[in-house]
Parts: C-alpha cells; structure tokens; sequence
C-alpha cells in the first residue's frame, strides 16, 4: 500500500506520475499540469472516487513522477508510456495494429505500387488507409492488370540491363524497365494513370479505353477488344470500392464511439459489457470513403465521454496513421486537453489540424452514421461473443457426456512426442481452458533419460516432470495465476491409443491424491483423428460434431507444438554440428558467419580473406574455419 507521507514530496509543476504495484508493475500513467494536485486527488474521501479508481487505489505500491517543461511534452510522453506499457488501469484501444495502405513509390524513378503498414513523410503517394488488407491486395493486382508496374527489387537504370524479363512481362503485367529499354517517360504514364484511378478521376480513363474498345470490335478485333473490356472491369473494381462522402475533396477523419452507460435512464442491455465501448473511425480522402476502422476500447464503465474521446484521439493518433487536416468528432474533448492535442496533432502533420464536434448539417448528419455503425458493431461484437462461448460450452459439455464423467473439465492438457529415430527427443504440453487454447500455458520438454525412440518411456518422463513441477509450486503456496504448472488439469490427453494411455496412466498412479482422467487421441492411418480411448474402450467419433471439432483442434494444435519444438533443435544441432567444433567459433561468429554467407556450403568453400571480412572474426578465426573445413574434405 502506498505511503501518504510521500505525497508531500510531489511537485507542484506539470509532468507525468506512473503508478506501480507491489510487483513493480505499471499499472497506470496519467498526465497533469499540477502533479501536486493531481495525486492528491487519488487519495481523498474514497466514497468520492469511483470503484474503479478505489480498486487502482489499493493497488498502488510507489508513485513517479517526471516534470516536464510544457504541458505538450507531457502529452507526448503520456502517449509513448501507455503505448510501450498498456497499463492495466489505463482505457486503452485494445486494437492498436497499423492499417494498411496503397503505396506508390514516386520517390523512385521507377516506382512500385505496393501494399504498407507503414506511412512516412519519404516522397512515396499514400492511398488509405483500409481495414482490409485482401481488398488492399485485389485492388493492387486489379492495377496491375490495367496499367503495371515493375514487381521486382532490382536496381532499374536506362539503358541498363538487369537481368531477363521476368514471367509477368510475358503475361503482360510488366513493362519491363529491367531491360533497360523503358524510358521513366513512358514508365510514368503508367504510374500517373494508376494515381488517378486510385484518386477517383477514372472517368476520362474509361471513355477512353471502351472507345478503343468499340473501334476494335468494329475492326473484329475481338481479342483485343477483351482486353479493353477486362482493364475497365478492373478500373470499376477499384472505384466501387470508393464512396463519394463530400465534394470538397478534403482529408478528414470521423469519430465516434457506442457504450452501454449503466446509469442511464433507459435500462441497459445485459447483453453487452458496459467497460466496453466500440469506436468507429471512418477515413475520409479526397472526398470519397476509403476506409473504416473498428477498434475496441477497455476500461470506459466509470468515464466520462469526453475523457473516452481524448484517450482514443491520443491513442489512435500516436503512431504512424496518416493525419487529415480536419478531424470531426461525436463528442468534444476534455476542456483542459484540447489545446495540447491540437498543438501534438498539428506538430506531427507539420500543419494546422481542426478538431471539430458538428451540431448541424452534413458533418453532423455523417458523423450520426458513423456513431449508429458503432453501435451495431458493439451489439453484433457481443452477440458473435456470446455465441462463440455457448459453442466452446457444447463442446466442452460433448465431450463430458462421450467420456461420461462427472464434471465439466474446465482445464485440458494434451502431451504429444516428437523425434525422428529418436534423436533430438522433445514433448509438448498444451493447455485448452473452457475450450479455448492458452498458448501461455503451453509447455515444453526436453528429454534427457530416455535413449533411443521410445515414445512410451518419453511420455511418462514428460508426464512425471510436469506433475513433479505442479506438486512443487503447489506446495510453495504460489498463486495458480502466477505459477507454470497450476491448476493440474481435469484431463490429460495422450497423442496415442492404449498403450500410451497406459503409460500415462502407471505415472499418475504414483499421485493418489490427484483426481485426472487420462484419455488417448487415436489416429488412423492417414494421421487423421479417428477416436478417443478411454478406460479401454475406443470411442468413435462423428466427423463435424462439436466433440469431434473439439478434439481435432486439440490433436492438431499439440502436434504442431511438439514438433515445432523439435525442428527448432534439429536446425540448432545441425548448425552446432558443423561450427560448434572448430575452435575459436562460438555463439556469436556462428552467427555471424551464417548470416553473412547464407549456407554452410557457402561457408566451406569461402576462402580466409572472405571470412576475416564477416563482423567479429579476425585472422586466427579466419583460419581455423577455413583449416577445419578443408581438412575434413581432405580426409573426405
């Protein structure tokens, strides 16, 4: 619990406070003009607080505080810490992924359309951004079509050959500047065309290719005519993804957000969490509607409106989103924030950027739509939701009633071995709560007392380790939520049939005081799942019920694991198998020397003034690789 005593040494200037818990933990950032005043205001009568801010309280081991000179430098800072840390007591946008644009590089003299995550101030034309990154690629391959662009990384010149054309200059999606013999004239009018279609001023661009259209057909050129025919489709395929919003061509942004409020008038509806909230942002460029990005916000049941505004606009805007000139809001911001989020805002655009909350007429009209859509992604989010959970209850309950045991397992664990000849011997563990995979509590293990392939023997080292483990952290008192090997599972699942479930269970036996079923997963021979055994008895099991879905899922996912482990070794061995043994070469020349020549063989026939130039290796090591290799071939 934080000491009050400490709160007289708080300065009375404008900075950033980070609270940790009794772990060390961030669990909050916030910003004021007065931290004097601001924390001080944590502590007050708790009756005042809200709970949330209550619970924050209690948890609260050390306050600190970093003063900064204005209160823009505090903002910034803000932004950054809650972005790197994701407090837990902090609102945050629980989707803060980059959206991808449409590139094309005008920087270069022969430019590359391309799809980006990334939007930087480099030369290169930005389109978007868009929330799907498939339309993103159809729209690209539909241009492509229409009017190409190189694909290639190579270094193009004119009057330089590069290389032979490629397969897509001879499918036609290609000019080919790699031959050299492609002026950035003749190139540019490509490039120009694809700017245009990709900025809505398709309309000449089409008259003029169904013209050229209808005059081949007339002269029966048929094929030709088609291909007119397939490069307007395309075009249309682009613009149709484009809705007119204004006619002023301007770049804004929309936001708007839905929550359910619990001490509203109206009665809530169960159905939705009301620390949720949905936010909207539809991306308005030149005039037309490119995009839309539906974000989840946590945290927002005791917040104000305004303070849930603030925290998305400093959220979303903190990173590498295109910023419009104008950004039209559903609610203003805090009153004592806006200066400073327009100044950041304007600072990053590197011009003036408006927030602006419309009261009437078109802004205000579409930024109603915007909030609605907020709304309707909210309820379908909690109904897909609730629907999500009722199957994972089927499944689990499925496979309650197949097996007939008591109770509901709330916790699977499934045990697979991986190696080959029974070398680089590994297992994996994978954990399913409430029929839903938990990669964090997934597990693997190294053999280290079975020689040989011995799949049974493997499995029971596995299962006593991982037992073993349990009854420890268990016996320490640790808290199941912060232990590797709590809560032992309801269920151990063995990738095998009744020889495996045998083994597995003569090691549970040695733990009377555990009460876990032990089942096997059966395959046949096309290393599909076919059944489940259990208390010598094999189960079979309907392909597409909820049971069978179930256990597929789990027989996969364990297999995956296993023997991504065990590839992950083998690779290591075979490059330790090689290197490790010459002298002077360890972990970081290994590495290097891999890095810088691709290939062992690469390796084998470079000769020691190629290897003294790789990072880290001087002569004596030069010469150790270079004599060890060549010796072995000599002895070869």
């Amino acid at each position: 619990m934080y000491d009050r005593k400490n709160l007289k040494n708080i300065p009375k200037k404008p900075g950033i406070y980070i609270m940790h818990n009794y772990a060390g933990d961030i669990i909050y950032v916030g910003k004021a003009k007065n931290l004097f005043n601001r924390i001080h205001s944590y502590f007050q009568n708790p009756k005042k607080l809200p709970i949330k801010t209550q619970i924050q309280v209690s948890h609260i081991e050390s306050i600190e505080t970093i003063v900064v000179d204005t209160e823009m430098e505090a903002l910034i800072l803000e932004c950054n810490l809650i972005k790197e840390h994701r407090p837990r007591y902090n609102i945050m946008l629980k989707d803060d992924k980059s959206y991808p644009y449409i590139k094309i590089t005008t920087q270069e003299k022969y430019p590359q359309i391309i799809m980006t995550r990334d939007h930087h101030r480099d030369g290169g034309k930005y389109f978007g951004p868009f929330t799907n990154s498939t339309a993103v690629r159809q729209t690209i391959e539909a241009l492509q079509k229409v009017y190409p662009l190189r694909r290639c990384k190579r270094k193009v010149e004119q009057g330089v050959k590069c290389g032979r054309p490629c397969i897509y200059f001879h499918m036609g999606q290609c000019l080919a500047p790699c031959t050299g013999k492609v002026t950035p004239e003749e190139y540019h009018e490509n490039v120009q065309k694809d700017i245009d279609i990709l900025s809505g001023k398709n309309k000449p661009i089409v008259e003029q290719l169904t013209a050229q259209m209808q005059h081949a057909s007339e002269n029966m050129e048929y094929e030709k005519a088609a291909n007119f025919r397939d490069k307007i489709q395309a075009i249309n395929f682009v613009v149709s993804r484009q809705k007119i919003v204004s006619e002023n061509q301007k770049n804004q942004d929309y936001i708007a957000f839905y929550r359910v409020k619990t001490n509203s008038k109206t009665k809530p509806d169960d159905s939705i969490d009301p620390n949720i909230a949905c936010v909207q942002i539809f991306n308005v460029r030149d005039g037309k509607l490119l995009g839309r990005n539906s974000l989840m916000m946590d945290g927002v049941e005791d917040e104000t409106d305004s303070l849930i505004m603030t925290n998305v606009v400093k959220q979303y805007y903190n990173g590498s989103h295109f910023l419009p000139k104008e950004i039209i809001l559903s609610c203003p911001l805090e009153d004592e924030e806006v200066n400073a989020v327009e100044s950041w805002l304007s600072a990053q655009r590197g011009s003036h950027v408006q927030l602006t909350v419309p009261q009437k007429g078109e802004k205000a009209r579409f930024i109603q739509m915007v909030e609605k859509n907020a709304r309707l992604t909210l309820e379908q989010h909690f109904i897909e939701k609730h629907q999500k959970k009722k199957r994972q209850e089927n499944r689990i309950a499925s496979l309650k009633n197949l097996l007939g045991i008591k109770a509901i397992p709330n916790r699977i664990e499934a045990y697979d071995i991986s190696n080959i000849s029974g070398t680089d011997n590994v297992g994996g563990m994978v954990v399913f709560e409430n029929g839903k995979a938990n990669p964090k509590a997934y597990r693997r293990f190294k053999i280290k007392t079975v020689e040989g392939q011995n799949d049974y023997a493997s499995m029971q080292e596995m299962l006593f380790r991982r037992i073993e483990h349990g009854m420890k952290e268990e016996k320490e008192g640790k808290d199941p939520h912060e232990s590797s090997f709590l809560p032992f599972p309801e269920i151990f699942m063995i990738d095998g049939g009744r020889t495996h479930v045998e083994a597995a269970q003569s090691i549970l036996s040695m733990y009377p005081e555990l009460d876990i079923t032990v089942c096997g997963l059966v395959k046949d021979e096309h290393h599909q799942l076919r059944g489940v055994v259990y208390q010598d008895r094999e189960y079979k099991l309907t392909y597409g019920t909820p049971v069978c879905t179930l256990l597929n899922e789990i027989s996969e996912e364990v297999h995956r694991f296993a023997i991504a482990y065990h590839r992950k070794l083998r690779k290591k061995g075979m490059l330790s198998s090689e290197l490790e043994s010459i002298p002077g070469i360890g972990k970081k020349r290994r590495t290097a020397l891999m890095t810088y020549f691709r290939t062992i063989e690469n390796i084998k026939t470079a000769t020691p003034e190629d290897l003294v130039k790789v990072k880290g290796m001087n002569q004596k090591a030069a010469d150790a690789v270079f004599q060890y290799f060549n010796k072995a071939g000599e002895e070869k």
